[in-house]
């Protein structure tokens, strides 16, 4: 296994995640309604962003999970499938930064949220 090093491993971390989360039984409601042509190229960019600097995000993903009926649990259960798909396709510095950083942004979600006390 290679780490994550380009923007097609990037591609492949995210529309594996997704395929997970569609068919979790938590998750998948939550991304019932989701235009997916719309929705990956900005996750691609989103995670391009932040794994390998190339600053193609432009947005605030907070405002987009603000008005969501999701708890604590559905934060738990992405970043379980999220750690899950990291490790199942990649091994190596980015990758364990790719966990660390999906923990950073549940952890903030959920406290701006207002889910942790």
């Amino acid at each position: 296994m290679e780490d994550i090093g380009s923007r097609e491993d990037v591609k492949l971390l995210v529309d594996s995640f997704y395929k997970k989360a569609t068919g979790d039984e938590l998750l998948g409601p939550v991304f019932a309604h989701v235009d997916w042509q719309h929705h990956l190229p900005i996750m691609y960019n989103f995670w391009s962003s932040i794994l390998l600097g190339d600053q193609s995000y432009r947005g605030n993903p907070l405002l987009k999970h603000m008005p969501l009926e999701i708890n604590s649990s559905h934060f738990d259960r992405w970043l379980h499938l999220f750690s899950e798909t990291v490790d199942e396709h990649f091994k190596g510095t980015c990758a364990e930064e790719a966990k660390n950083r999906a923990s950073n942004v549940a952890n903030l979600f959920q406290h701006k949220m207002g889910l942790v006390k």
